[in-house]
């Protein structure tokens, strides 16, 4: 018995040897549901009314955007989850719950918060990104995609992805196309210009993708089926690697060379090279659900979770 005990440590203390621990900590107000980064700050968008604005080098909060609590069905005041952040130029764009189920939208802008789209549209929007100064693009739970005009307060245009449930979407850096994921499992590659569809992903994922991430013309997805997919599009070319457990998170590096996943139960993140497919690394520490990935330069990456600490990692 003692034998087989001595034995079990020793073989645990293996696999836990591999698995890299986090080299720095960001402490956010609450459990952070997206975070992006631009130019020295760090915005993490959380489940307690507010996006957290941190110093990338000393990781202190130098700011806070909030917003106005809400009211749930028993009439009692809840924090507001914020589900997307975005940032152009000087302005940080907010998505957030509001009353009866429904969205709002916010911009942040020379210290004042501007409602944008109100709870009262009845809108159940996803995720919204800016794709120019004028224009936000909206991410429905319907599937629809609606390119909206900030001046006008109307829509530019408005598609219909498909009948599938949407799950996320992915711009590409200079934003004149959108990748949209939904629990088909298949990619729709839209043109931002008119909306329309303009290319078709499918036959990798066999289920819904939770998240997807588009890097220097490379798409990569995490998807329920356990199956990270990477796709090289342009030149037709597609692969997937499966895991032992649903994938809820993934992240590219700047290049598109390297990709991180959730990997495991434990929330442990694999990292490999998305052309030689070669492992570069376990890494650990996370206790929740990761909710994001976010690449810093090729070599250090960020993980956020359903928790108020943000982990950094050195692949090297």
């Amino acid at each position: 018995m003692i034998r087989i005990l001595l034995l079990t440590v020793f073989i645990t203390s293996i696999i836990f040897a591999d698995i890299k621990m986090p080299l720095k900590q960001y402490i956010s107000t609450g459990p952070v549901t997206d975070m992006l980064i631009s130019g020295s700050k760090l915005y993490s968008a959380t489940n307690a009314s507010c996006v957290d604005i941190f110093d990338l080098e000393s990781r202190k909060i130098i700011q806070k955007i909030e917003i106005s609590k809400i009211k749930d069905f028993m009439g009692d005041e809840v924090d507001s989850k914020i589900y997307s952040v975005d940032v152009l130029d000087n302005q940080v764009l907010l998505l957030s719950q509001a009353k009866n189920g429904f969205r709002r939208v916010h911009i942040y802008k020379d210290k004042k918060l501007e409602l944008i789209i109100p709870y009262t549209k009845n809108l159940t929007i996803s995720k919204v990104k800016f794709l120019n100064k004028d224009t936000i693009l909206l991410g429905m739970l319907s599937n629809e995609l609606i390119s909206f005009n900030l001046n006008t307060k109307a829509y530019n245009w408005s598609i219909q992805v498909s009948g599938a449930k949407f799950s996320d979407f992915a711009l590409s850096e200079n934003k004149d196309e959108a990748i949209v994921a939904d629990e088909s499992g298949s990619l729709k590659i839209h043109n931002m210009k008119d909306g329309k569809l303009i290319n078709l992903l499918e036959g990798q994922n066999l289920d819904n993708v939770f998240q997807i991430d588009y890097k220097n013309g490379i798409i990569a997805t995490a998807g329920q089926d356990r199956r990270v997919v990477i796709y090289a599009y342009k030149f037709d070319s597609a692969y997937y690697q499966s895991s032992s457990f649903l994938i809820y998170s993934v992240g590219l590096s700047p290049s598109g060379k390297r990709v991180a996943y959730s990997s495991d139960e434990n929330n442990n993140i694999t990292v490999f090279n998305t052309i030689t497919k070669s492992v570069l690394g376990k890494f650990g520490g996370n206790k929740m659900t990761l909710s994001k990935i976010l690449f810093l330069n090729e070599n250090e990456f960020l993980v956020s979770s359903d928790d108020k600490t943000i982990n950094l990692y050195k692949i090297k």
